[in-house]
């Protein structure tokens, strides 16, 4: 069976597919291991070498890998389910695969062991950029590169020695003889400038200056990562506040995530981004900043607790406006897929007073009690429903009759215990 390539496209004509991971577990004890049975498969579907989602998931899981390129086996250590591992395939994808400007998994991976880098360059929309080498798994393809690209690069150094040679044994020669030797060299020449020299319009520059920029940015990651928690959650603050007053904040949600990983500070996002996009119309702006917060909160139970911080900070900001408004609010928010049934609840079981006066949480508390209400009595419906249909399939039998030509169902009433049939009517 396949999926798409890139699982958030919904579209069952996407024309990027690649085959359902297949997993299989052997051995026992600490020799338990899981084979990874159409990885080659699933690779070439990625346009990727099959050592690399393979270490990707070493590198995750915090497991050791092994390789055997020649059966064709693909082993992770201990014992992992085939739908964990399809879900950390799509994080590598994402951040190995997938361009970055189009979303399309038509890239190619280019690497510069002299200056330790990975470029990406996409062939749908020509996009070229450096990827964040922060993840173990770059180191790993820095060692390992792509059996293309490592031939340009064996090329690559083929054609420097060539022209060394060619200029050491020139020197001797005539002037005319220099020209003739040097002029296939100049065209074919790879030097690293030489794609920027034959682009000059303005859209070339700004490509070089994009790249420039991110490769910049790789370099002061580490530096970043290693200041403190509240630094670095400023550092978001101020990046997103800036979108928002250079009027890019509607299309720039990616870009939101992408700085709120690099700095370290995912789960937070939903609490900064409540207190720069909303206020007293935050029933409209849920709908307008939906896709931001989904990228946060979407199977992160820690973002959306982040997420009703923000949403106490903002009622306590707009407390005459919002506070009537709670109960329908927190709908909106749940009805928008950014708060789930069970952080809800776990929420109003206990008042905190970590965002707000525990005044103002007790009575924040208080008016959301009817929304709370109703998703625990519809909780209890639909299990109450449950309940039902087993029991009502408890009591149809199956019967045979041998002149019938088919099966018939019949409802059994429940048989009458001997304590029935012996009760004296008229002892009651």
């Amino acid at each position: 069976m396949s999926v798409n390539v890139n699982r958030n496209v919904s579209d069952q004509f996407y024309r990027y597919k690649m085959p359902r991971l297949i997993a299989k577990v052997e051995g026992k004890g600490n020799g338990i291991k899981t084979v990874i049975v159409n990885m080659v498969d699933v690779a070439k579907a990625l346009n990727r070498p099959p050592t690399y989602p393979t270490k990707f998931f070493g590198c995750e899981l915090g497991a050791q890998t092994q390789f055997d390129t020649k059966n064709d086996r693909y082993i992770v250590n201990g014992s992992h389910e085939a739908n964990k591992l399809q879900d950390m395939l799509d994080g590598f994808i994402r951040k190995f695969v997938l361009c970055p400007e189009c979303d399309n998994p038509e890239t190619d991976l280019h690497i510069n062991p002299k200056k330790q880098t990975i470029g990406n360059s996409c062939k749908a929309c020509g996009y070229r950029g450096m990827l964040d080498t922060r993840h173990k798994l770059c180191t790993f393809i820095l060692k390992n590169p792509p059996e293309s690209d490592s031939g340009s690069v064996k090329k690559e150094k083929e054609k420097k020695n060539r022209k060394k040679d060619k200029e050491n044994g020139s020197g001797s020669g005539d002037g005319g003889n220099h020209n003739e030797i040097d002029a296939p060299d100049a065209v074919h020449g790879d030097d690293d400038d030489e794609d920027w020299a034959e682009e000059t319009t303005e859209e070339a520059q700004r490509r070089r200056m994009e790249e420039i920029s991110d490769h910049a940015k790789n370099l002061t990651l580490s530096e970043d990562l290693e200041k403190p928690l509240e630094e670095r959650v400023n550092m978001f603050y101020n990046f997103v506040k800036q979108k928002k007053e250079s009027g890019a904040i509607d299309s720039a949600d990616k870009d939101i995530l992408a700085e709120a990983e690099r700095l370290d500070v995912r789960a937070m996002g939903p609490l900064i981004l409540s207190e720069l996009l909303f206020n007293e119309n935050i029933r409209d702006q849920i709908k307008k900043y939906k896709r931001h917060f989904l990228r946060f909160c979407h199977n992160d139970k820690k973002a959306q607790k982040y997420l009703m911080g923000g949403f106490e900070c903002v009622v306590k900001l707009h407390q005459t406006q919002l506070l009537p408004r709670v109960p329908i609010i927190l709908k909106d928010l749940y009805d928008a897929d950014l708060l789930e049934e069970d952080v809800i609840l776990t929420w109003a079981e206990k008042v905190s007073k970590k965002y707000v006066s525990k005044e103002l949480a007790k009575e924040i508390h208080a008016k959301a009690a009817p929304f709370v209400k109703w998703l625990k009595e519809a909780e209890e419906e639909s299990e109450g429903s449950e309940e039902e249909e087993e029991e009502e399939d408890e009591n149809v039998e199956v019967v045979y009759s041998s002149s019938a030509r088919e099966l018939k169902v019949e409802t059994v009433e429940p048989e009458k215990t001997e304590e029935e049939d012996d009760l004296d009517i008229d002892a009651i």
